[in-house]
């Protein structure tokens, strides 16, 4: 009778450690989002570290020569890119009120051709000018977050840290991860930890091509249309395009806005154009690039990313995708093949012997 007390005891006081534990990491969610991220930046450079040792390089020096890889285009990128770059979009800045001007214009040249059961296009040009100053301050705010500060240094720091700390040593770094797990699914636990390296692998080398494929095509069509600051639009193409759904259209919105002052006919052209590339981008490129290792259904991830988003603000948001794709696989690991797909009915006297021996 005691061992039987101490059993449901011992069930219940594991039930509220489990039920605390969910707790402690909810509270410390910020700082798990940025130990995902160092995992993600280390599962991409031990990708090119493995390249390096498949050569015959040994371990230390293929670490050494990926971190000296990508300073160097780190620095090349800052040298070269950024300061047009800076130069354009503070030109791009600058242009935004006379966007708002010239919708207003437009407006008021059809104020005799509308019918009289439309609103006045002067109420709409009204609220337009009103709303010009708080769009342009909305504009800059939204890219004062990526600005630098103490907080974001602060993070930029540990996470650049903890990559360094895992790149190191990642196998030490699983060993640990793996120990809490049950020491019977620690082995199945390695498997999927390799299947989710996998999967998020895939995906950082499909983002890569797409991102740069995507801020190519983009460059190159505006170019071609002669739209103005074809750098500022080029590189917002291909870095919002890590963000799914959210990001390209959020793209498109300043090359329409510059091609609305240079020619009306431009906008149809710029929204055509970003229409096609996001389509081959979308049913040709991807599949190909991550060979459908990571295919998500679109409703799976604009759900994931508002749930991300809502959660871990705007690192959650940028994350969404790598966070659904690991989920996604210990999901089908975990849950649908290890304990649904085994979950087998008992037959009639089976379900009745143990009927028998739970009232007993």
């Amino acid at each position: 009778m005691e061992s039987k007390e101490s059993a449901i005891l011992g069930r219940w006081l594991g039930f509220c450690v489990l039920i605390a534990s969910f707790y402690i990491l909810w509270q410390v969610r910020q700082l798990l989002l940025l130990v995902f991220t160092a995992v993600v930046l280390a599962t991409a450079l031990n990708r090119i570290v493995r390249q390096f040792k498949r050569v015959g390089i040994r371990n230390n020096r293929a670490i050494a020569l990926t971190l000296s890889a990508c300073f160097l285009l780190a620095v090349l990128f800052v040298w070269l890119v950024i300061p047009p770059f800076i130069e354009q979009f503070q030109n791009l800045l600058d242009l935004v009120p006379a966007v708002f001007w010239k919708l207003r214009s437009k407006l008021i040249q059809l104020e005799g051709q509308l019918p009289n059961f439309l609103p006045a296009p002067s109420s709409l040009s009204d609220l337009i000018v009103q709303l010009q100053p708080l769009s342009t301050q909305l504009v800059a705010n939204f890219f004062t977050l990526f600005s630098t500060s103490i907080a974001t240094l602060t993070k930029l720091l540990i996470v650049l840290v903890l990559t360094l700390m895992m790149l190191v040593n990642p196998v030490q770094y699983r060993q640990v991860f793996l120990k809490l797990f049950p020491s019977f699914y620690r082995q199945r636990a390695d498997e999927i930890l390799s299947k989710s390296e996998a999967a998020l692998g895939s995906w950082l080398s499909g983002m890569v091509v797409n991102c740069l494929f995507i801020g190519i095509a983009s460059g190159i069509s505006l170019w071609i249309l002669q739209v103005p600051l074809v750098l500022v639009h080029a590189l917002m193409a291909g870095i919002l395009n890590f963000i799914p759904n959210i990001g390209p259209l959020a793209s498109a919105i300043f090359p329409v806005m510059i091609a609305l002052l240079d020619a009306p006919w431009k906008v149809a052209a710029v929204l055509l154009v970003y229409f096609i590339i996001q389509n081959i981008e979308s049913y040709w490129l991807s599949p190909t690039v991550m060979q459908n290792k990571v295919s998500l259904l679109p409703a799976v991830t604009l759900t994931a990313q508002f749930f991300f988003a809502k959660s871990f603000g705007l690192l959650g948001l940028i994350l969404a995708l790598p966070l659904t794709v690991v989920a996604k696989t210990w999901i089908e690991e975990v849950v649908l093949q290890d304990i649904l797909d085994r979950w087998d009915r008992p037959r009639r006297d089976e379900s009745k012997s143990l009927w028998e021996r739970i009232t007993n």
